[in-house]
């Protein structure tokens, strides 16, 4: 089955049998559910508008047709942004006066898989109780359609690749003059999705030489589109024989941001919000950061070099959006290379990542691998324990946290056991019978070490 319905949208493979995988019916059947949901909190208003985006899946274009004229049916405006990114529908939603935005996107997915991303009127991600309210509407396809004389209108805007730019260049943090003077190279791998349209656009705005590889938006991933290192040996290579400063990686969507050093080795997504937490830390003399449970510990050690406070959140951006809101934080995000910037928005943006990283290393004059030297050196370890379905994984994470309760142990999601030099980020999956496994520690070795205690305790726990 690889239709999977959750609190934060759909998604599956396209083709196949209905409620199976994500056909037509089942995109029309969630659009529909998520504009019933926008009419019935704005039933008061008599002109309803929503926003939506696209990345350049293959499959992009019908799902997007479909989407927006379930809404046009249902009586809702669409302003339809096209080819777009993830954060530039978050930031035209509330520019629209919109009251919600649908993202197209199967995020890191493979091209086989689509999905809707569903947003609120603030263009942030809809919270837990608001996903399950759109997930009965679709269950009990209570849906009413407007007559003829009530439907909704269509209308595109293709302006938004300009306006998301100038939004970023307006940051008061963002450096542009001092990027302008680097006089950087960069080479960028786009996946051949939007990435490759807006990062090499805002990278002409500030005066940096741009290498392009894979930004031909035509769907056709040439490689896994997940920003891990295992998927990046082009953009390592070609760093390198172009000398340039350093490379970039964005996934389909363009929220997650990977850096490459211009020796070729990985900058790292973990350290992508390290560096611009740096940055922007040091600018404003201190603040609070906020990333969730299974992100690096170099977050912290760097927010307490500024005389901040770190305070870690549960998996997942609508999760750590509420955590920072909570805290009053300058920046925060997820260690896969998600910058949420709240001057901006309340999403990740890779866009203003690359701003960021950009005026950091401008305004440090230093080297992308002097840069990264500079920070405290961690390694993880991601695993995950296949179980059967009959086994309680609440009772052993349960069990997990009594054992090692004289240690600094949260349990907000799944099971986190911090020890001095090392931690263990214990979690179930909610789509299958697993256990996911991080760990981080000093060394690779240790990491992989302490992943493999911990399998080895759980394994004894279910035998």
């Amino acid at each position: 089955m690889t239709l999977i319905k959750s609190i934060s949208g759909i998604r599956g493979t396209i083709g196949g049998k209905t409620a199976d995988n994500l056909t037509p019916i089942d995109a029309v059947k969630f659009a529909a559910a998520y504009g019933a949901f926008i009419k019935e909190r704005n039933k008061d208003k008599q002109d309803i508008r929503v926003v939506i985006g696209r990345d350049a899946r293959i499959s992009g274009k019908m799902i997007s047709s479909l989407v927006a004229n379930t809404l046009v049916g249902l009586g809702i405006d669409v302003v339809d942004l096209g080819l777009s990114t993830t954060p530039t529908v978050e930031v035209a939603v509330p520019l629209e006066k919109a009251d919600g935005g649908i993202i197209l996107t199967a995020s890191h997915n493979p091209k086989q898989w689509n999905a809707l991303k569903l947003l609120n009127e603030k263009g942030e991600f809809l919270n837990g109780a608001e996903g399950e309210k759109i997930l009965a509407l679709a269950e009990s396809e209570d849906f009413e359609f407007a007559a003829v004389d009530d439907l909704g209108t269509y209308s595109k805007d293709n302006t938004y690749l300009e306006k998301h730019i100038q939004e970023v260049l307006n940051l008061e943090l963002v450096d542009v003059e001092a990027i302008k003077k680097a006089n950087f190279k960069v080479v960028v791998d786009g996946v051949n999705s939007t990435g490759g349209i807006f990062i090499p656009a805002l990278l002409k705005e500030l005066n940096v030489a741009c290498v392009e590889l894979y930004c031909t938006p035509n769907g056709e991933f040439p490689h896994n589109p997940e920003p891990l290192k295992e998927h990046l040996t082009d953009i390592s290579e070609l760093v390198v024989k172009e000398k340039a400063d350093f490379g970039i990686v964005v996934d389909p969507d363009v929220d997650r941001l990977a850096l490459i050093s211009e020796d070729g080795s990985m900058f790292g997504e973990e350290y992508t919000l390290v560096a611009c937490a740096d940055y922007v830390l040091g600018k404003l003399g201190g603040g609070n950061t906020v990333s969730n449970l299974s992100s690096s510990r170099a977050l912290r050690d760097v927010t307490e070099k500024h005389g901040g406070t770190y305070t870690a959140s549960a998996v997942g951006e609508v999760n750590v959006v509420i955590k920072m809101k909570e805290t009053n934080t300058v920046i925060g995000g997820e260690g896969n290379g998600g910058i949420i910037y709240p001057a901006s928005h309340y999403g990740r943006d890779s866009l203003v990542g690359v701003a960021l990283f950009l005026s950091h290393l401008a305004t440090k004059k230093m080297s992308c691998k002097a840069l990264r030297d500079s920070y405290p050196s961690y390694f993880m370890s991601k695993n995950k324990i296949q179980l059967t379905p009959q086994i309680d994984v609440d009772k052993i994470l349960e069990t997990m946290a009594t054992t090692y309760s004289n240690e600094d142990v949260n349990t907000i999601d799944g099971v986190k056991i911090d020890f001095a030099d090392e931690w263990i980020h214990l979690r179930k999956s909610n789509t299958e019978p697993i256990i996911r496994i991080y760990t981080e520690a000093k060394s690779q070795q240790a990491a992989d070490d302490l992943a493999i205690r911990f399998i080895d305790e759980i394994k004894a726990l279910i035998a």
